[in-house]
């Protein structure tokens, strides 16, 4: 499995908007629904991917532990589920059904939101601030499939803690690494 770090956007870029289905409840997600958070969270994830797999219950459990602290999550998917199925919608609605997240888990059927905010890989963190310029990129923690480390979320969680406190995120952060984002034949974006 070829591994694809994440791109780095730089800090301090705006939060593109979107417009997405959301899996479960079919509401229409985009920045606006999060306009009363403090921060957002806006994480790229799919079903089959083994990194995902390996963390999905800390995603969960980051939603549980700060939703109601005033972090908004987004999550996203944009696989191509033309040869992905396991990344459809209805199969991206059992994982959130699974998983009990408490939070939108959209579809990027056209995977421009993908390019807007040039994510790579599954999973791809990015943390915006309360003016929604972006304060954290990167990994979840030092955990992966093969290392045998915890999956304690401590980066991302620092990260988080410090935004809902309203202190500067630490600037020195190392990029996700998981599986590329599938794109659809033709689509594959220049950043890549």
């Amino acid at each position: 499995m070829a591994l694809t770090p994440s791109t780095m956007l730089p800090l301090g870029t705006a939060a593109p908007d979107f417009q997405l289905p959301e899996v479960v409840s079919g509401k229409i997600i985009s920045l606006d629904t999060f306009k009363d958070c403090s921060a957002l969270l806006v994480m790229f994830i799919c079903r089959h991917c083994p990194f995902v797999k390996h963390v999905q219950a800390e995603l969960a459990r980051l939603g549980q532990d700060y939703v109601s602290k005033g972090l908004g999550i987004a999550a996203i998917s944009a696989n191509d589920i033309g040869n992905y199925p396991e990344d459809s919608p209805e199969k991206l609605r059992e994982m959130a059904q699974e998983l009990n997240f408490n939070f939108p888990f959209c579809f990027d059927d056209s995977q421009d939101t993908a390019k807007a905010y040039t994510a790579a890989c599954t999973p791809d963190f990015f943390l915006f601030d309360r003016d929604r310029r972006l304060a954290y990129r990167g990994q979840l923690d030092e955990s992966r499939p093969s290392n045998h480390l915890p999956v304690t979320g401590s980066d991302l969680r620092a990260a988080i803690e410090a935004l809902l406190a309203g202190k500067a995120v630490n600037s020195e952060q190392k990029p996700s690494i998981g599986c590329n984002i599938k794109w659809k034949p033709g689509n594959t974006p220049d950043y890549t």
